[in-house]
């Protein structure tokens, strides 16, 4: 199948050829193209996009997207140490604060979460390792959507592990969405631009 033939891509004004997701708006625009499956390892990068993506689950990405500087704001920029500090009486304030997605249990997982973070951490593992032992065991280059599945079974062994560990909101398929964004998994379709830049 040709670029031009390809439904589920977009010919863009600069002349190329993207992801049909991440055509618009230009938040999208500039996720899909500057950070979505670009390779990361870094430790507070990687716990805030386990966060977000629980935070996303039955939402779109984009309304999340479009929140996430406040997220950054009251969650002290998903620094693990400040995050899991936090108590009942900032649960109240957050599900008070219209900024962000007002939903108790995430806001609740996300401060358990950076406790089990800092516990990873006592016993000499981060996030980084245990993301990247779940790179994918098959290299296939999706064409269209319709290749790109929403769990493998490395989204499910990592689920299962960080689920061993105490992390909550960490499902299958949010987790393969975490392994997508974070570049372990490069779902690019084969003739975006994007592609070749998160390898």
């Amino acid at each position: 199948m040709s670029p031009a033939d390809n439904p589920d891509l977009v010919y863009g004004s600069d002349g190329r050829y993207r992801c049909a997701w991440g055509a618009s708006p230009p938040i999208y625009l500039a996720y899909h193209d500057e950070e979505w499956g670009r390779p990361v390892r870094d430790e507070r990068t990687l716990f805030e996009k386990v966060c977000l993506e629980g935070f996303q689950a039955g939402l779109s990405w984009l309304t999340v997207l479009r929140k996430r500087p406040a997220f950054r704001e009251v969650f002290h920029d998903f620094d693990p140490v400040a995050v899991a500090r936090m108590g009942p009486a900032d649960v109240e304030r957050l599900l008070a604060d219209e900024r962000i997605i007002r939903h108790r249990g995430k806001i609740e997982a996300t401060i358990n979460n950076a406790g089990r973070l800092l516990e990873l951490h006592e016993a000499h593992t981060t996030l980084t390792d245990v993301f990247w032992a779940c790179g994918p065991t098959h290299a296939s280059v999706p064409v269209t959507m319709a290749d790109v599945p929403s769990v493998t079974e490395d989204s499910v062994r990592l689920s299962r592990w960080l689920k061993g560990a105490g992390f909550r909101f960490v499902g299958p398929t949010t987790c393969y969405a975490a392994l997508q964004a974070m570049g372990v998994v490069n779902d690019h379709l084969r003739d975006c631009h994007a592609r070749a830049a998160a390898s």
